[in-house]
């Protein structure tokens, strides 16, 4: 037994000098000894200094600090938060597994999880032929127009992460990628226009164009990205031409606008001729239809009055005769000469001469009549 003396002495029982109990005191005695609280208080001190780093105690300490570090490790790698503007895409080994919302959430420890959280709510811009930082624009705002001209443009493109998993896997290098379907949309787009469009109204159908051709390719590559608008920044000739244009622009200004005041002057002369024109026709057509009912009157009277004549000649030719001799006679000065008299001149007394007399002085011719014949009576009275 480990708690035997070598003497053969059983337990701890006494014997000769040397003998010690159990916990490493004195020589026992005849019965068992306590174990001394100092000393068990004294070797835990030291065994626990062994375990502290540049302790003497040998190498378990650093392991047990090391244990504890990659624990703690172990256990911070496996909780991630995803932000409200975020997905949390989960890999293991490397292959997608599931998509986390915005919170907190666990995982597998890296390496066997990996979390990705692309901000998917964020509308991004790429910009492309804009002036860098001290530098000119680049020849990438260059492009053909679709009647041979040179226009510098920039333009802006607005997008966002419609699907994370494909922004992630489907293409490499999204942003990249976006710039650079962009400009090969603008330069179709560009290419199939007129100078004088893109410089004046037709900007915004230009953008439309733009933005759905950059969907469809980027939807046919699988890119996860929503084009949300491309917005046009400029649109120039080449500052080497740039003054010779804005003279020829100038001058197609003047023209546009000589045009526009012969068109008003048309617009205000030609409606007036029109309404003359017009006037005179109407004015004409009532001569005509006026004429026309007048010569068919005429000709409707002259058979009326045939018919009559035809019937009584002589009552008819008396009757025309006197009408016709009455529209002759009517408005001159007549002397009526009479064969049986023996002057052969008809008294003639003319009513249409005799002037009308006022009633005043009838009223008072009256009066003075009277007046006489009352005189007259008184005279002639005995």
């Amino acid at each position: 037994m480990p708690w035997s003396n070598q003497n053969g002495g059983g337990g701890w029982q006494g014997g000769g000098g040397g003998n010690r109990g159990p916990w490493g005191q004195g020589p026992s005695g005849g019965g068992k000894q306590p174990p001394d609280l100092d000393e068990l208080i004294r070797r835990g001190q030291d065994k626990f200094r062994e375990i502290l780093p540049g302790g003497t105690g040998g190498t378990r300490g650093p392991i047990l600090i090391l244990s504890l570090v990659v624990l703690v490790a172990l256990v911070a790698s496996s909780v991630f938060r995803v932000d409200t503007d975020q997905q949390g895409i989960v890999l293991r080994f490397g292959k997608f597994v599931r998509i986390e919302q915005p919170g907190l959430h666990f995982k597998f420890p890296y390496p066997i999880e990996y979390v990705a959280t692309p901000t998917v709510t964020r509308v991004n811009r790429t910009d492309i032929g804009t002036a860098e930082a001290g530098r000119p624009s680049t020849e990438e705002g260059l492009m053909l127009t679709g009647d041979e001209n040179i226009v510098d443009i920039s333009f802006s493109v607005f997008w966002r992460i419609k699907d994370a998993t494909d922004y992630l896997f489907k293409v490499e290098e999204p942003d990249r990628a976006v710039k650079a379907m962009a400009e090969s949309a603008m330069r179709e787009v560009v290419g199939q226009s007129n100078i004088q469009v893109l410089l004046t109204t037709g900007r915004g159908e230009v953008q439309a164009k733009v933005r759905d051709l950059m969907q469809q390719a980027l939807d046919a590559y699988g890119a996860g990205i929503v084009i949300t608008e491309v917005k046009l920044q400029k649109v120039d000739p080449p500052a080497a031409v740039i003054d010779a244009f804005r003279d020829v622009q100038a001058a197609r200004a003047d023209q546009e606008r000589l045009q526009y005041e012969a068109n008003t002057y048309a617009n205000t002369v030609v409606p007036k001729a029109r309404g003359a024109a017009s006037q005179i026709t109407q004015s004409a057509d009532a001569y005509r239809q006026q004429i026309v009912a007048e010569a068919e009157g005429e000709a409707k009277r002259f058979l009326l009055i045939y018919n009559e004549y035809k019937k009584a000649k002589d009552v008819t030719r008396r009757r025309i005769y006197i009408e016709t001799m009455e529209d002759v006679l009517g408005g001159i000065n007549k002397v009526i000469v009479d064969p049986s008299r023996s002057n052969g001149v008809m008294p003639y007394l003319p009513l249409s001469g005799l002037k009308p007399i006022p009633p005043a002085a009838l009223s008072g011719s009256s009066d003075a009549s009277g007046s006489s014949s009352t005189g007259s009576g008184t005279e002639g009275r005995p």
